[in-house]
């Protein structure tokens, strides 16, 4: 088995090509049978409200929903704590299998043995 990857999405619909790479490198990571996390940042925060995912269109992507939906099937998504709090969104608010995290999470996960972050 490959290394694992803890990615950081930073985008949302701000960088669409840069959001979308970020939600794709993970969904074929976790496809590919790597242990995924992925961390939602900034405006891609959105995206762990349900339906939001949904919304977001690029042209000749793959759904953003179907790529989300690959990575909380096989791996770990996370939404950051200061991300999640200034926007108001709470525990109650997130697509059931999210998580909301901080800093300590994320370091502690980017600095186990055999771990590449990435950051989009």
């Amino acid at each position: 088995m490959g290394r694992a990857l803890v990615i950081k999405a930073t985008a949302g619909a701000d960088g669409p090509e840069r959001c979308n790479q970020a939600f794709t490198v993970a969904a074929a990571a976790v496809a590919s049978g790597l242990p995924v996390s992925l961390w939602l940042t900034g405006e891609s925060a959105w995206f762990a409200l349900p339906g939001r995912a949904a919304e977001f269109r690029l042209a000749h992507a793959t759904p953003l929903e179907d790529l989300l939906a690959t990575v909380l099937a096989g791996g770990r998504v996370t939404l950051c704590t200061q991300c999640a709090a200034r926007r108001e969104i709470g525990p109650d608010d997130v697509i059931p299998g999210v998580r909301i995290a901080g800093a300590p999470t994320f370091v502690e996960e980017i600095s186990g043995e055999g771990v590449q972050a990435l950051v989009y």
